[in-house]
């Protein structure tokens, strides 16, 4: 493979990899995709019945936009599972990541009428660019996608009512970093609705102009200041996910 591939790879599995060390993982369920160089609109995308921590850059299987594998693997993926990120691929030539979790404080986050509340700093981020998209059931239908096309529009955030959380990044470490920020978000509002005391709303102003101050204090997200860090602390816990 090219050396572009092999980077994507890696990369790709050491976010499975970081996404299970944070404990946003839910078993084998959920994924996150990755776009490969090139005209063709292949991915990669975890072999279906690995845990999160198991996933190497070797294992990952390539596939099409149909959720077929274009190269022999030993391994199958779960084609129902990839209905929303084959949806998001398709529509946004952005989308070179799509992460999607089902973490405890997003889902009960995405439950509440409120959705994301405007009540700490990484909540003034994901509001800036944040879409929902209301339940349909176990995304198994694919005509339910162009209602999830539709409700993303142009975001990186997007909020699946009673479902979880998914976020679109220009790199893998975009995507990441912006689910650290959306899981922050959802685990602060928790516990500062948890206090019962009156919460403290942010000025719309400041909502306004986030996307602007995101850019400048991360650089870029991701792929600016936090991911070379969280790959050396990744190479210090498992250095595996590179076979």
């Amino acid at each position: 493979m090219t050396d572009d591939e092999w980077k994507l790879r890696v990369d790709l599995a050491a976010c499975y990899r970081l996404v299970a060390h944070y404990g946003w993982d839910d078993l084998i369920f959920t994924h996150i995709s990755a776009r490969l160089p090139g005209p063709d609109h292949h991915f990669l995308i975890n072999p279906f019945g690995m845990m999160f921590d198991e996933i190497t850059a070797s294992s990952l299987v390539k596939i099409d936009l149909e959720g077929k594998k274009v190269e022999p693997s030993p391994y199958d993926i779960n084609p129902a599972g990839f209905t929303i990120h084959s949806a998001i691929h398709a529509a946004r030539e952005d989308a070179k990541c799509v992460l999607h979790t089902h973490s405890i404080n997003g889902v009960a986050v995405s439950a509440t009428k409120e959705g994301v509340m405007p009540v700490s700093q990484q909540s003034i981020f994901v509001l800036s660019s944040l879409g929902y998209h209301a339940y349909e059931g176990v995304a198994l239908n694919a005509e339910e996608k162009p209602r999830l096309v539709r409700d993303l529009g142009d975001k990186s955030f997007f909020m699946l009512r009673n479902h979880g959380l998914l976020t679109v990044g220009g790199t893998i470490a975009d995507a990441f970093v912006q689910m650290y920020i959306f899981e922050a978000a959802c685990t602060i509002q928790l516990r500062a609705q948890a206090a019962s005391s009156e919460l403290i709303p942010i000025d719309p102003r400041i909502i306004a102009g986030a996307q602007a101050m995101a850019k400048q204090v991360t650089r870029s997200a991701g792929g600016g200041l936090a991911w070379p860090g969280l790959l050396r602390k990744l190479e210090r816990l498992d250095a595996s996910y590179k076979s």
